[in-house]
């Protein structure tokens, strides 16, 4: 088949400022959920396959197949160190795009993680590997290397928008996904928020364990006088 739709590659896409992927890399997922009206979280069968994983890096997308890798394999030649593999395969929980040999391959080229609403395998040695793999499901089958696929192109991933060059921040409650023109402005409210909770814990420890603003909400539609 000749290179077209379907067998798209774009090698070249916009990234957000390093030091603004730092500091997205220290802040929880929920604190940057938040801040975005609670949006652009992927849904809740996205997982880490070892909860102690933390992923954060732009995104280089990639589009596929149910049960097939090809792209998969040419992405992690493209991407940059620190860049996160981001791969919507078609609802493709049948055979793994991805397993033990490739997390070699991309730990050794640097890569930043890999997020897939689809399958992977080796669970026992992405485990032991420790980099960051977050999947929809994990099975033994492995898949073809045929095509088609496309990378960097918008996809969809556990239900959220992906661009490439947006940043892709996940721990053990979710994935969220960064738009790469509002990084830095994300990154400043998600960093104040964080702070207000600390402030709020230090309340609860002081004594003040009810937040009083429940109460006036509670007043506000009539509940209590």
């Amino acid at each position: 088949m000749a290179a077209g739709f379907g067998f798209r590659i774009i090698e070249s896409i916009e990234r957000p400022e390093r030091e603004v992927v730092e500091r997205l890399a220290k802040l929880p997922t929920g604190n940057v959920a938040d801040v975005m009206g609670r949006f652009r979280s992927m849904d809740g069968g996205i997982k880490p396959v070892d909860q102690r994983m933390r992923v954060c890096g732009p995104a280089v997308t990639v589009m596929t197949r149910p049960g097939d890798n090809l792209m998969c394999h040419m992405a992690m030649e493209i991407a940059r160190p620190g860049d996160v593999v981001v791969v919507n395969t078609g609802h493709g929980v049948y055979a793994a795009v991805w397993g033990e040999l490739m997390t070699h391959a991309a730990m050794a080229a640097g890569l930043g993680g890999l997020v897939v609403d689809g399958a992977v395998r080796d669970l026992s040695e992405l485990r032991q590997l420790g980099f960051p793999v977050f999947a929809r499901a994990i099975v033994a089958s492995s898949c073809d290397k045929d095509g088609p696929g496309e990378i960097n192109v918008p996809i969809a991933c556990g239900g959220a928008v992906v661009m490439p060059g947006d940043v892709i921040v996940g721990d053990e409650d979710s994935v969220v996904v960064v738009p790469r023109e509002w990084a830095a402005e994300v990154a400043d409210l998600a960093e104040a928020k964080a702070a207000e909770e600390k402030a709020r814990i230090a309340e609860i420890a002081a004594g003040q364990i009810f937040m009083p603003s429940i109460r006036e909400a509670l007043r506000r539609k009539g509940v209590l006088d």
